[in-house]
């Protein structure tokens, strides 16, 4: 029996585009051509506080950190092939729907959308995402 070990690369993208991790973790990894994206909730890059306002405001700023990270990595939301969204209230999946097709517009990558008790910082969305770079 043959047994390979593959050692991929991996390099850690970071952008002063959205918050910095507040955990022991990167913004996003890339190994090969996959760009794997931390979760990222609404927090304003500038501040590191949740942003203010309703779940749109939150939603929003949310994919505008995504969008930082993926600019960051090469790409842009044309590459993103796997999405999971995590809301605190199933009630806001029709906005969440609307928000979410106006940074993706016609692309539509594979997604599971999840509801969860709470999430980090008192945010009411958090989305990771997986692109091919």
């Amino acid at each position: 029996m043959v047994r390979r070990l593959y050692c991929l690369a991996m390099d850690f993208i970071a952008t002063k585009d959205a918050p910095h991790a507040i955990g022991p973790y990167s913004q996003a990894v890339r190994s090969g051509n996959t760009v794997y994206l931390s979760g990222q909730i609404a927090l304003d890059p500038q501040t590191g506080n949740l942003v203010p306002g309703d779940f749109s405001a939150q939603a929003r700023r949310v994919f505008d950190n995504l969008r930082g990270v993926l600019r960051a990595a090469g790409g842009d939301f044309r590459n993103v092939v796997r999405a999971t969204v995590y809301l605190t209230d199933l009630g806001n999946f029709q906005t969440l729907n609307t928000i979410y097709g106006e940074y993706f517009g016609d692309h539509k990558p594979a997604r599971s959308t999840v509801g969860v008790a709470a999430l980090p910082r008192g945010s009411s969305v958090e989305v990771d995402l997986i692109a091919v770079i």
